[in-house]
């Protein structure tokens, strides 16, 4: 045991004699974390990102004025007037995501295709391949603000009506739609009193958003999450390297010497795993404590399932450096891939985009990546605010990964070069 706990401490002293280590370890996930916590995270309106519009009006009626002022009212959208070549070229280029088009003859064609089947104006969307999801948003508020525009304008003309039945005299049209017109034109002919209403059709109901956590009071943090991502990326590249320091150790000579001493295989890469989890410890506290401080992140949920799982996930990083380091031959070619994997790991993780935006097949595959326990497991401890319960099952995969992770580095590792 005494020799066990030097060669932990050892490996502590040297890690922390590392000045550039310490602060990859401890500085970058902070910084990072912040970042993607500050990006993600909700903001007041006036330093919210809004999507750019381009809307190029060339029918310049009351209709697509009142489309241009709608859409300008929208806390998503920055609606700029454009011309049609320079819209095009700035979508493009990529100097903006999207372009409306509104041809001439809209406003008038519109309002009296509310009323017929065939025959509709079209609007044009130019977008940015790349932007695609916004684009999306863009034609769902551009829907609602189109009818409410060319309604207002359908049911408020006293020409509108009239002009969709001169066209449907000469059809076969159902005598049903003829008689709703007329109660239109009469309706447009009325006297109106100063003040009326007259907005045009609307959307007919108002959504209440409700974000739900496990407890009432809980908010979504998005620092928690971003922290955590980002501590589960920089530990893994620790565990990188806790193998590439065993691997130089090898290439040394130094392993060659330790084996002279009465110290067994599972002594010498057990002292190393346990400083590599205590270092991981360490970071996991330094990395919350500062998001604790300056974020308000709270561990809302179980604070010992909290404990347990980024005590877990420290022992499995470092069970991970010894099997870089077991399965590596030299150094150089087991740093590269390694950083693959670790990548790959932390991508398919969550840390960088939540996972429930994944495709479902990926979704799927994330289930065997240890690090996506890890990440669901601090999640649900800190904002989600769950109960121990629901650290039961990150933890225990997180364990049996490092038990796996350590049978293969004790069985496979090489105390000398081949």
């Amino acid at each position: 045991m005494t020799a066990f706990l030097a060669l932990v401490s050892k490996d502590l002293k040297i890690f922390f004699g590392d000045r550039r280590a310490v602060i990859m370890a401890f500085v970058a996930p902070i910084l990072i974390g912040s970042f993607f916590g500050y990006v993600f995270g909700p903001k007041p309106a006036k330093e919210q990102g809004k999507v750019r519009v381009l809307f190029v009006d060339q029918d310049s009626s009351p209709a697509t004025n009142d489309l241009f002022a709608s859409l300008g009212k929208d806390q998503a959208l920055e609606v700029t007037p454009s011309a049609l070549e320079y819209a095009s070229d700035a979508v493009r280029k990529g100097g903006a995501p999207i372009a409306i088009v509104v041809p001439k003859g809209f406003g008038e064609q519109a309002a009296q295709s509310l009323f017929r089947a065939s025959a509709k104006p079209v609007l044009t969307l130019l977008f940015d391949p790349s932007h695609q999801t916004e684009a999306a948003m863009v034609r769902g508020i551009l829907t609602g603000q189109v009818m409410q525009s060319i309604s207002k304008i359908a049911f408020n003309s006293p020409d509108t009506a009239a002009k969709a039945l001169q066209t449907m005299d000469r059809a076969d049209v159902d005598p049903a739609v003829k008689r709703f017109l007329r109660s239109v034109e009469e309706f447009n002919g009325r006297p109106r009193a100063r003040g009326s209403d007259d907005a045009g059709i609307t959307v007919p109901f108002e959504t209440k958003e409700t974000a739900l956590t496990s407890r009432a009071g809980v908010a979504y943090n998005a620092y928690a999450h971003s922290f955590g991502g980002m501590a589960i990326q920089f530990m893994l590249f620790m565990g990188i390297d806790v193998g590439i320091g065993l691997l130089l150790l090898r290439e040394r000579g130094l392993w060659r010497r330790f084996r002279a001493a009465p110290l067994s295989k599972a002594t010498l890469l057990g002292s190393r795993a346990v400083s590599a989890t205590l270092a991981g410890m360490l970071i996991l506290a330094a990395v919350f404590g500062f998001a604790y401080l300056v974020f308000n992140v709270r561990v809302e949920g179980s604070f010992a399932g909290f404990v347990g799982v980024c005590a877990a996930f420290s022992l499995m990083t470092a069970t991970y450096g010894l099997l870089i380091a077991a399965l590596g031959k030299t150094p150089e070619a087991a740093r590269g891939l390694a950083i693959l994997g670790t990548l790959v790991m932390v991508m398919l993780s969550g840390a960088w985009v939540p996972s429930f935006m994944f495709p479902q097949w990926v979704q799927a595959v994330t289930k065997v990546v240890p690090a996506r326990w890890a990440m669901d497991g601090i999640d649900a401890m800190t904002w989600r605010g769950l109960g121990i319960e629901d650290a039961i099952a990150p933890v225990a995969v997180l364990l049996f990964s490092s038990a796996l992770f350590a049978a293969v580095a004790v069985w496979r590792f090489r105390w000398d070069e081949e």
